[in-house]
């Protein structure tokens, strides 16, 4: 199916590494516009070269910290300087390290978990949304977790990304009049691909075992349903498909879990 995004101009946050990266790559394949909007700055730079490979109509970068103040207008004032406007907003920017809720103690841990995956969201919506109302049309999609639905080591991430279910929605039932489509896609576990898929701004660019170790990863494939891990691919597919007006023009306010049926919400 011919998703009519060729020529789409595109904006994903946190766009470097490993989810954002697929992201990316399947916007590119469509034949889209896309703003590649991350902190580590060389990472970006390959993934662009990958972008273009992969057939992306432009490609460009916005290295920017999303936590600073006018940063998220920025990116968005960026992409409509470069393309004229903004079709999809695509909210993947996210940082984690897990922990036991009853050791993470750290409050400037979790200030800058709420900074990182729900203020920086709730920026870039914003900027995005003033645009998208003056053409009467676009599509925005939350990049949440399956954490959003309670899970062991993930207490205050978790939370963060459960509260973009809310914020999604939110912007779902004010802006829907305006053609704005609102949704929210729910990765499980996405180990990277391999090691040029992180850049060194990456909670993985320590290596996978700081993240989630053998055993562990072994015990979460047991309780999906399909037994196999998510890919970024997989997350992408299921962005580009929800950011599609031909594919889903009907379809606001939804929650999907890209999960192999770990979580079904």
């Amino acid at each position: 199916m011919d998703l009519g995004l060729a020529q789409a101009r595109v904006l994903v946050t946190g766009g470097a590494s490993n989810i954002g990266r697929g992201i990316v790559h399947g916007f590119a394949a469509e034949g889209a516009h896309v703003a590649i909007c991350d902190i580590d700055a060389d990472q970006a730079v390959r993934v662009r070269a990958e972008a273009l490979d992969l057939g992306a109509a432009a490609a460009e970068i916005v290295a920017v910290d999303l936590t600073e103040p006018q940063a998220a207008t920025e990116a968005v004032d960026r992409a409509v300087r470069w393309w004229g406007g903004l079709d999809v907003l695509v909210n993947n920017a996210g940082w984690s390290v897990p922990n036991f809720l009853a050791d993470d103690t750290d409050r400037s841990r979790w200030q800058r978990l709420v900074e990182v995956n729900l203020f920086a969201s709730i920026a870039c919506t914003q900027a995005a949304v003033a645009r998208m109302r003056e053409a009467g049309a676009g599509a925005i999609v939350f990049i949440a977790s399956d954490a959003a639905f309670g899970e062991i080591r993930q207490g205050v991430y978790g939370a963060t990304k459960a509260a973009l279910l809310a914020l999604a929605r939110t912007v779902a039932k004010e802006h829907g009049r305006h053609g704005i489509r609102s949704n929210v896609v729910c990765p499980g576990l996405v180990v990277p691909e391999s090691a040029d898929a992180v850049g060194a701004a990456s909670l993985w660019a320590a290596g996978r075992d700081t993240v989630f170790d053998d055993k562990q990863i072994d015990a979460l494939r047991k309780g999906i349903p399909l037994r196999r891990l998510t890919t970024a691919q997989d997350v992408a597919n299921a962005v580009v498909w929800i950011s599609s007006e031909r594919g889903a023009r009907q379809v606001t306010g939804q929650v999907f879990s890209v999960s192999g049926g770990y979580s079904m919400p």
